[in-house]
């Protein structure tokens, strides 16, 4: 039989029983493609690697191009350079005129997912929620970030090399150079390295109980400051430093850092 026509057939029987399932009642799901710069996480595309910040001039105009490469997932370093890219990150003032709450930063900031990369701290949800949404993607869920996150290593000796970055004292590592920090899903260093904020908000969590004999990693999720000035938006994984050590793992949470903050131990990685 012709390839092309057996392509047609199966695409064809696919769909018919898909709408037959669904008629039927029971429930149905699309197969994902995801980019090269992305793993599969149930119904979403999550960055396989944390976030770089770049600043990319004349998007609209001259970078047009850039900017739907990486749009696609398809951008490469060489690309941002090429382009005038700078990166951002070193400090919380690099990102300005993109401001602490998130304004003036449409079309001027963008998150990459990019191997042996630095990835960009002292940025605060607001500013992290906006590279995100001018790449074409958006902060993960909670739920989102754990069904990536399922399967890594949980903290425990760093060794320096391949394991998770728990035990620096300096700076993150370049993205995905820790070969032994990877989820079943392979996405890298979501233990570790960077804590990573995630889109959902919670009241400012005051007190930091253990999760018991389930975990040892960091759990702050326990009271409700009622002099807070804003929402905390959730952390997720530990980092390379503070939130370290055994205190870091898949199970990582924290409610208690204010939206629009910004520390040199968090960062995030985007989802579509």
């Amino acid at each position: 039989m012709d390839q092309r026509l057996i392509t047609v057939s199966l695409a064809l029987w696919l769909a018919t029983n898909a709408v037959a399932a669904g008629a039927a009642g029971f429930p149905t799901f699309s197969v994902r493609r995801c980019a090269p710069d992305a793993i599969v996480a149930g119904s979403v595309c999550l960055d396989r690697y944390e976030a770089s910040v770049w600043r990319v001039p004349n998007p609209t105009t001259t970078n047009r191009s850039l900017i739907r490469k990486i749009q696609l997932g398809m951008v490469t370093r060489a690309n941002l350079i090429a382009g005038g890219a700078t990166w951002l990150g070193a400090t919380a003032n690099d990102y300005a005129p993109c401001t602490r709450n998130g304004q003036t930063c449409a079309n001027d900031i963008y998150a990459v997912s990019l191997p042996s990369e630095m990835p960009s701290p002292n940025i605060t949800w607001f500013q992290a929620q906006e590279a995100c949404a001018n790449a074409g993607k958006r902060l993960p869920t909670n739920s989102e970030w754990q069904m990536g996150a399922n399967g890594t290593p949980d903290a425990g000796p760093d060794n320096g090399t391949t394991d998770c970055n728990t035990a620096s004292a300096g700076t993150p590592t370049l993205t995905g150079t820790r070969a032994g920090c990877v989820s079943g899903r392979g996405a890298f260093d979501m233990v570790g390295n960077l804590a990573e904020w995630v889109a959902d908000w919670v009241p400012v969590s005051t007190d930091c109980p253990s999760w018991g004999s389930f975990s040892n990693d960091d759990m702050c999720l326990s009271g409700a400051s009622e002099t807070a000035t804003g929402p905390a938006a959730l952390i997720r994984g530990g980092a390379f430093t503070d939130l370290s050590g055994a205190l870091a793992g898949p199970l990582a949470v924290r409610g208690t850092v204010l939206a629009f903050r910004a520390t040199n131990i968090v960062g995030f990685r985007c989802a579509r």
